[in-house]
């Protein structure tokens, strides 16, 4: 993991926040997943196998569409 990473503050926000609230995530909490990941312009490795993890974890059918739209997009977007 580079110094620059954001991998550790990614996988506390996304169990503090994201799941342990209502286990389902929205537009603000992916806004705030997204800030973290690109803080350095740059989605390293680490925050990628991350960031694949949350998303293959949420439950398409209870996230939003836009939401969903959107996590697709960023995948897309940054090879994910």
């Amino acid at each position: 993991m580079t110094e620059k990473s954001r991998a550790k503050e990614l996988v506390g926000y996304s169990f503090l926040v994201v799941f342990a609230n209502d286990d389902t995530i929205d537009e603000k909490e992916l806004a705030m997943i997204e800030r973290l990941a690109l803080e350095d312009g740059v989605v390293d490795d680490k925050e990628k196998e991350i960031l694949r993890r949350l998303f293959d974890r949420l439950d398409h059918y209870t996230v939003a569409r836009k939401v969903v739209e959107e996590i697709n997009s960023f995948r897309k977007q940054h090879d994910i």
